[in-house]
């Protein structure tokens, strides 16, 4: 008979599986906030591709269900409508992102890998948001290099959304805050980093997570000194960074 210990044990077990895309106390605190609000009200397209995306081997990479909502929302309150997105993965956060945009919102959208982006791709043209979306395969830096040389683009971007390669955020950063518009938003994922983040030193981590977690901890750092700008760090997902720009 399993004593009320193996019980915390067990319930411990699994929401570490689910760990990665939540901080909160338990699985079932979780499974509440998505069968109360996220599932009701999800569109039937971002339900259709969190299904398509679930059968992919690195389906860990996914933006979640909440955060997924939490997005859109906040591009509707912020009325964006000029936005780009670094790392795109299958496409759920960058959907997301389009079914709040008006009709002529524009997404400049970039990832090193399209073949992942075309797994979602029929799903978001189903959802008619497809002409919204500007696709760059390859490195993000070099396209954002060019970008800030030319005036024209500081300041054109509404909102900004970095789901990418962790030990980048800080050259990302560099370039965006001269391109996104004071009183735009930069939203930099993964920043609890599976809760790493205040993890000791020697602690049991997996490799990739131990390996950027000094990057996550470096950007952390220097967003909260950052004068340019005002944050908010959420527990939504894995951690997200809203990073208002005021100058």
């Amino acid at each position: 008979m399993a004593t009320n210990e193996d019980q915390k044990q067990t319930e411990s077990g699994r929401h570490q599986e689910v760990g990665h895309k939540s901080l909160l106390q338990s699985d079932a605190l979780y499974q509440y906030i998505l069968e109360t609000s996220v599932f009701p009200r999800e569109h039937e397209a971002m339900k259709e591709l969190r299904e398509v995306t679930a059968k992919h081997p690195w389906n860990i990479m996914t933006t979640s269900a909440d955060e997924g909502q939490f997005l859109n929302m906040l591009l509707k309150l912020i009325n964006a409508k000029n936005t780009m997105e670094i790392g795109v993965y299958t496409g759920y956060s960058l959907l997301a992102t389009a079914l709040a945009l008006p009709e002529d919102g524009k997404i400049l959208a970039m990832d090193i890998n399209k073949e992942n982006y075309e797994l979602g791709l029929p799903v978001i043209k189903k959802a008619g948001v497809a002409h919204k979306i500007d696709f760059r395969e390859g490195p993000a830096l070099p396209v954002l290099d060019e970008m800030v040389k030319d005036e024209k683009n500081h300041g054109s971007y509404d909102f900004i959304f970095v789901d990418a390669d962790k030990d980048n955020y800080i050259n990302y950063h560099k370039r965006l805050i001269e391109l996104v518009k004071v009183g735009g938003v930069i939203g930099y994922d993964n920043t609890l980093w599976n809760g790493s983040v205040v993890a000791p030193p020697d602690a049991p981590l997996r490799k990739y997570v131990r390996y950027y977690r000094d990057f996550v901890l470096e950007l952390n750092k220097a967003l909260a000194v950052d004068p340019r700008i005002e944050i908010c760090m959420l527990p939504v997902g894995d951690g997200i960074t809203i990073c208002r720009r005021i100058k």
